[in-house]
């Protein structure tokens, strides 16, 4: 994680008049202008034991350097590929923010970087985080990184580098920006691209209970502009949960899942269903002449999935475009296959059930029926 509050802040010290904004000599300082060196530096200290619980035995050196450091020796086999993806958690922080909650966002940064990886049957294996935020709060700072280290240890990566900094002007007090960097490795002749996806897969989903960091620009008009509730309000009528609680549910982290069954049986593709929803993502993992058919009846998804499309009369083709509906990933396999694959992620914790299938003489595309 970030051994420092920015990069320009490595090596100088904390004094009373960093803090006061006035220097020994009546001049300018850094503080005056917005950045409290002392309060990044107090940050950090508090992060240190978080960052080195997420390490893996992989792991060279310690934080405050000036870079991460990873021994591959023996991952991969002989020919391993190094697999990276990079993403954020959108507008889910503005929800954080009013919601004063940063315990469990930098979960979702986690498993919107893993998650992509897996779709390649990489296994995670190291991750740096970017932090920016109008006034560092050491005390935000702590649970932001602590939730990106329980993420990194449900995943079983490596925290192992990172940056923290502070924008005045740029940002308010109390804003904050989450941006996550993973790299994986896979063998060579065991990457996944869905070329060999053929008619009669079937399509293996894994169920998502909320909406992990996708669609909460729709979501906010729709609870809090169109339908005028706030934060602490009931969810829908006679749920237990607040609107905060639904918003704020940590994504579910499937890759160390979803490589058990790429351990345990075939799988052709498989799809992270994020931004575009199921159409927008399982297209991508098609192979050429081949549809997806996704039969609706298949899944219940969850409730808040309805609340948002009744507040706003939105149309079903929109909802499936925007959200994931309940289903957080797509695993397309031989239909001998589905059986192994669907206990392999019960083992895990996951109802995965059969959702769909793959037709020929087709062009790409993804129909949802039902």
């Amino acid at each position: 994680m970030p051994v420092t509050p920015s990069s320009r802040h490595r090596t100088r010290n904390v004094n009373a008049d960093d803090v006061t904004g006035s220097g020994a000599s009546g001049g300018e300082t850094y503080a005056a202008a917005g950045v409290d060196i002392g309060a990044g530096e107090r940050a950090v200290d508090r992060i240190k034991g978080i960052v080195q619980s997420t390490y893996r035995s992989e792991v060279v050196g310690d934080i405050g350097g000036f870079g991460g450091m990873f021994d591959m020796t023996g991952l991969g086999g002989s020919r391993p590929l190094l697999v990276s993806s990079t993403d954020g958690v959108g507008t889910k922080a503005m929800v954080a923010t009013a919601a004063q909650r940063f315990d469990t966002i930098g979960i979702d940064l986690v498993a919107m970087c893993v998650d992509d990886l897996v779709c390649t049957g990489a296994e995670p294996l190291f991750f740096l985080d970017y932090v920016s935020v109008g006034v560092l709060d050491p005390e935000h700072m702590t649970a932001l990184v602590g939730g990106v280290a329980e993420g990194c240890r449900m995943a079983g990566c490596a925290l192992v580098g990172g940056e923290m900094a502070e924008h005045p002007g740029a940002m308010e007090a109390g804003e904050f920006d989450l941006v996550g960097f993973s790299v994986g490795v896979v063998a060579a002749d065991a990457v996944i691209t869905g070329e060999k996806v053929a008619p009669g897969d079937v399509l293996v989903g894994i169920p998502s209970p909320g909406l992990r960091s996708n669609g909460y620009s729709l979501a906010r008009r729709l609870f809090f502009d169109v339908a005028g509730r706030a934060l602490d309000d009931p969810a829908w009528v006679g749920a237990t949960r607040t609107i905060a609680d639904e918003l704020l549910q940590p994504s579910v982290i499937y890759a160390p899942a979803v490589l058990a069954a790429i351990a345990e049986a075939e799988v052709h593709a498989v799809a992270h269903i994020t931004g575009g929803g199921i159409p927008g993502n399982l297209n991508r993992v098609l192979a050429s002449g081949t549809d997806a058919v996704v039969d609706r009846q298949s899944w219940e998804p969850p409730r808040v999935f309805t609340e948002l499309r009744e507040i706003g009369s939105v149309a079903v083709d929109e909802m499936d475009r925007v959200f994931n509906m309940g289903i957080g990933m797509i695993l397309t396999v031989p239909p001998s296959a589905s059986d192994s694959v669907v206990s392999t992620l019960a083992d895990h914790g996951h109802l995965a059930t059969v959702v769909g299938e793959i037709v020929g003489d087709g062009s790409g595309e993804v129909r949802i029926e039902g």
